[in-house]
């Protein structure tokens, strides 16, 4: 009886050990899973920041696009972004004239409708401050598989207000979160103002910009193209839910708003969306059936829209599927032509601009995203 005992006893604890050897082998799995970069952009917004703004709303897609090159472990990151500004007078000044305009998100055409949403108005820069609130109040992962940024941008002195920058740089740090600090004007001034020993602090880095340098974008014969193929490429999603409509509408706004900036930056807006990052399961119904299969059964059909509320569930899937045919389609030729169209403009540029915001910013996103295990396809 006493051995029976005994060898119940093991076979208990032998089972615990596997069980708990199992949970931590998923608990690891799941921390390292799901790849994120996470960016958190705090702009000046203050009366001398109208380039500064213009070279964000600019850039955005060129940013997107690099970003959608890289690699965890063979795995497609996410990529979120959340957007501040700081240093206007509009803003209330109980709360240090700071608003947080994004949260982190993935809708980047909610990133770009904010973007083009900003004035620049009056001005006290407190960036110990922003750089605080951007800290506390996102939802950073705590993922090993994480790269965590905060971009800065402004031209006053860092050290302004009342939470002390070296406090805020020295805890960023201890989070694990960057941050990069970016002056816009000479950059001897910058180092003078605290920007760089802000960067510092938190194993990040300082630069410094023109922010009222024109972007310069080279037109090629392949423009009207991936225009063209990006009209066609709209067609293909299907809005659904309470806020299907609207989301699609922004996403027409949001290609407007590029050509605002000329064929080179339509043609930007057009590669982003024919990338992994550029994912709306949210409102669109093929990317929702990418990630869920069973959506279409689950769903009420109000929610789809009126065209489809009396097709059978099995109609559905196959319009879903459709579509999905016509979209890879799409991309697949919008980054075909691209490539004749990165030739073209290699052979047509003499100058690279390396003194704008998307310059700057890509230069130090790759440098500290492979210093923490992450890869760039070429």
């Amino acid at each position: 009886m006493k051995t029976k005992v005994i060898i119940l006893t093991v076979l208990i604890v032998l089972s615990f050990v596997k069980q708990s050897a199992f949970t931590q082998d998923v608990e690891t799995k799941s921390k390292k899973s799901n790849p994120k970069i996470q960016i958190a952009l705090l702009l000046d917004t203050s009366n001398s920041m109208d380039g500064l703004i213009d070279q964000a709303k600019s850039q955005l897609w060129k940013i997107v696009n690099q970003l959608s090159n890289s690699n965890y472990e063979q795995e497609k990151p996410t990529l979120e972004i959340a957007l501040y500004q700081y240093g206007n007078d509009g803003l209330s000044s109980s709360e240090g004239y700071i608003k947080m305009v994004t949260d982190l998100t993935t809708d980047l055409d909610k990133i770009s409708e904010d973007l083009f949403s900003l004035k620049t108005y009056g001005g006290q820069e407190y960036c110990g401050w922003v750089i605080d609130n951007a800290m506390k109040d996102l939802n950073w992962s705590e993922s090993e598989a994480v790269l965590k940024l905060i971009f800065i941008a402004g031209n006053e002195e860092f050290s302004q207000g009342s939470v002390s920058y070296d406090k805020v740089c020295k805890l960023a740090k201890e989070k694990e979160i960057i941050v990069n600090s970016i002056f816009c004007g000479d950059y001897e001034e910058g180092i003078r103002i605290y920007w760089k020993n802000g960067a510092e602090l938190s194993g990040g880095k300082y630069m410094n910009i023109d922010h009222n340098a024109k972007i310069a974008y080279v037109e090629t014969p392949y423009d009207d193209d991936i225009i063209e193929l990006n009209t066609k490429l709209n067609s293909t999603y299907i809005a659904y839910g309470s806020k299907g409509e609207e989301s699609k509408n922004r996403q027409e706004k949001q290609d407007e708003n590029a050509a605002v900036y000329g064929s080179g930056n339509t043609v930007e807006r057009a590669l982003s969306k024919s990338k992994d990052a550029y994912n709306n399961s949210q409102w669109d119904l093929v990317d929702a059936a990418v990630e869920n299969e069973d959506i279409i059964a689950d769903m009420d059909k109000s929610e789809l829209p009126v065209e489809l509320q009396d097709k059978t569930t099995e109609e559905i899937t196959t319009y879903i599927a459709e579509k999905q045919g016509e979209r890879d389609s799409l991309q697949n030729q919008i980054n075909e032509i691209n490539i004749k169209r990165q030739l073209y403009i290699e052979e047509q540029s003499s100058n690279i601009q390396d003194n704008t915001l998307e310059a700057v910013m890509l230069k130090s996103i790759r440098e500290q995203a492979e210093d923490n295990g992450f890869s760039f396809e070429e």
